[in-house]
């Protein structure tokens, strides 16, 4: 987190205290909120190191030969 600096007024300790309280409380919910990573995701789900079939179309029966695409 950056430094926070107070650029108008004497706040007393116990104002410094809540306002730091609440900013703290907001970043915490939005790193909460974030989405997990995409790569953390790929390498846990299992379906996606099966091959998937080809979808049917034009050249459906020259592409079902290639491996790997």
């Amino acid at each position: 987190m950056a430094p926070i600096r107070v650029l108008h007024g004497q706040p007393n300790p116990e104002e410094l205290a809540a306002v730091l309280a609440v900013v703290s409380a907001r970043a915490s919910a939005a790193a909460a909120d974030a989405p997990e990573a995409p790569t953390a995701k790929v390498w846990r789900d299992r379906a996606s190191a099966m091959r998937r079939m080809p979808h049917p179309g034009p050249h459906a029966w020259r592409t079902s030969a290639w491996a790997g695409r």
